[in-house]
C-alpha cells in the first residue's frame, strides 16, 4: 500500500535525521523533496500546496530547530499534518427506526457489487441483519453475481426480473421493513458521471427512497481521476461518504491522500483486497501511520482478535512454554494467520519491518510459499505431526508426493522446525540463545 510514496518520505526523512541541527534552509529543502514525492504520487497539487505551508509554518519555529532532535520533530508534524489532509474518519449513519438505507453509487467497474457484499458482511458483524438489492439491471449478469455473493455470505438478496431500478429499490425497502431487515445495500448500475439520464435515475431513487447514506464506491488506483468523479458525482446526488476500493494495490496514494480534502466528502471505508472480509473501517492515523512507514499496530490487533481463537492461543502459549508444540499446532497458527490477510500486509503493521520486508526476496513474502508449508503439514499423518522425528526418507517421499514438493522442501521445514522447538526448549528453561539469529542461518 502506497509503497512507492512510503519509500520517497522515509529516504527524505533518513537524510534529514544524518544531518542533526536543522536550520530553515534544510527545512525548505527537505520539504522541496516532499513536494516533489507527493505530486509524484499524483497528489492533487492544491492539497500539496496547503499541506507543505503548514508543516513548513510548524517546522521553522523555535520548538523544533532549537530542539535537541529536529528530525524527529518535523517528522511529528509531518505526521500530524498529514492525518489533518486525511480528514475525521466518516461512520455509517445508522440512527433513527430502521431499515436503513445504503445507496452504492459509482463508474463501472469500480467493485460496487462486490463492495455491496463486503460491506453486508461488516454490517452483521456488528449486529445488522443487511438485504442487499440487485438494482442494477443493465450489466449483463450483475443480478447473478450479487445473489451469487449472497449465498456466499447466507445474506439474502432482493431481485426482481422486470421493472425500473426506482421501483425495484422502493419495493425492496417495503420487503426489508416486512421482513425486519435493519440494512438495506443497494447495488446500482454502474455509470458514467457525465451520462445525464443515469445520472437523473440516481437522483430519481434517492428521492423516491430518502437514503440515509449515498457512499460513492471509486477505484483508488485513477488517481486525480477519482477526485475528479468524487466531485462530478457529489455535484449530482449529494454524497455522503466515500469508499476507495483497490486500495492495497495503490503504490502512489494520490486519490487517498486527496479526494477528501478536495471534495469535502468522508471516505468510510478502504477496499484492500479481493477477499470478501477485506474491507477496513476509514481510520486516518492510522493510513497516516502506514504512509510514513510507521506501521499500524492497532489494525494487527484487531485483525488478531477477529481471526484468532483466544482459548486456543492460551493453549498454544502453555504448549509453548513446556516446550510441546508441535507441528499439528503449528499447521493450525498457520491457518489463522493466513485468514488475517496477505502475509505481506501484516508485515507492513508491525513498525520497522515494513522497510525491511523489501530486502527479503518475493518468495519469503509470498502466500504461495505459506501454502506450501500447509500442504507439506497436510500431508503427514497426524502420527507424524506429533512426532516429526520419526519421518525417515520413505515417509518424506511419500509427504513430498502428498503435497506437490520435494524431499528437500521436506528436509528443509523439518530442520526449520527442530530450530524453532530448541529455541522454545532453551527460553522455557531460562536459557536464551547468545546469536539469536545464528540459529536461522
Amino acid at each position: 500500500m502506497f509503497d512507492t510514496l512510503t519509500d520517497r518520505l522515509q529516504g527524505i526523512f533518513d537524510r534529514m535525521r544524518r544531518r542533526g541541527r536543522l536550520g530553515e534552509k534544510e527545512v525548505d529543502e527537505a520539504l522541496r523533496e516532499v513536494r516533489l514525492a507527493l505530486l509524484e504520487a499524483d497528489v492533487n497539487f492544491r492539497v500539496v500546496r496547503d499541506f507543505l505551508a503548514r508543516v513548513r509554518a510548524r517546522a521553522i519555529g523555535v520548538e523544533v530547530l532549537q530542539s535537541l532532535n529536529p528530525a524527529q520533530q518535523v517528522i511529528k508534524i509531518v505526521h500530524e499534518e498529514l492525518i489533518a489532509t486525511l480528514g475525521e474518519p466518516g461512520r455509517v449513519d445508522l440512527g433513527g427506526p430502521p431499515p436503513h438505507v445504503i445507496m452504492l453509487v459509482g463508474l463501472q467497474g469500480s467493485g460496487k457489487t462486490t463492495t455491496a457484499a463486503k460491506l453486508a458482511l461488516q454490517l452483521r458483524k456488528s449486529g445488522q441483519r443487511p438485504l442487499m438489492v440487485a438494482a442494477d439491471v443493465r450489466r449483463p449478469a450483475a443480478i447473478q453475481q450479487l445473489q451469487t455473493l449472497g449465498n456466499q455470505l447466507e445474506i439474502p438478496v432482493y431481485a426482481e426480473s422486470g421493472g425500473s431500478p426506482p421501483a425495484i429499490c422502493a419495493n425492496a425497502v417495503r420487503h426489508a421493513r416486512e421482513a425486519a431487515q435493519s440494512v438495506v445495500l443497494l447495488d446500482t448500475a454502474g455509470r458514467l458521471h457525465i451520462d445525464d439520464e443515469l445520472m437523473d435515475e440516481l437522483a430519481q431513487i434517492k428521492q423516491r427512497i430518502s437514503p440515509a447514506e449515498v457512499l460513492l464506491v471509486v477505484d483508488a488506483m485513477t488517481g486525480q481521476d477519482a477526485v475528479r468523479v468524487a466531485e462530478e458525482f457529489h455535484k449530482r446526488v449529494e454524497l455522503t461518504g466515500l469508499i476507495l476500493t483497490k486500495v492495497d494495490g495503490d503504490a502512489r496514494g494520490g486519490a487517498a491522500l486527496s479526494i477528501r480534502s478536495v471534495t469535502g466528502v468522508p471516505i468510510k471505508y478502504l477496499g484492500i483486497g479481493e477477499k470478501l472480509d477485506a474491507l477496513e473501517p476509514y481510520h486516518p492515523d492510522r493510513l497516516a501511520s502506514r504512509i510514513l512507514g510507521m506501521g499500524d499496530v492497532l489494525s494487527l490487533i484487531e485483525k488478531a482478535q477477529a481471526n484468532i481463537d483466544q482459548e486456543r492461543a492460551a493453549e498454544l502459549e502453555k504448549k509453548m512454554r513446556t516446550a510441546t508444540f508441535d507441528l499439528e499446532d503449528f499447521l493450525g497458527q498457520l491457518r489463522q494467520i493466513k485468514q488475517m490477510g496477505p502475509i505481506g500486509q501484516l508485515m507492513e503493521m508491525i513498525p520497522g519491518l515494513g522497510s525491511m520486508t523489501k530486502k527479503l526476496p518475493a518468495e519469503a513474502l509470498s502466500d504461495r510459499q505459506l501454502g506450501r508449508v500447509e500442504a507439506i503439514i497436510s500431508s503427514m499423518t497426524p502420527y507424524e505431526r506429533h512426532n516429526p522425528h520419526i519421518i525417515d526418507g520413505s515417509r518424506r517421499r511419500r509427504i513430498a508426493r502428498g503435497s506437490g514438493t520435494t524431499p528437500a522442501d521436506i528436509n528443509q521445514l523439518l530442520n526449520q522446525f527442530r530450530q524453532m522447538q530448541k529455541l522454545m526448549k532453551q527460553f522455557s528453561s531460562g536459557r536464551a540463545p547468545r546469536n539469536l539469529m545464528g540459529m536461522f542461518r
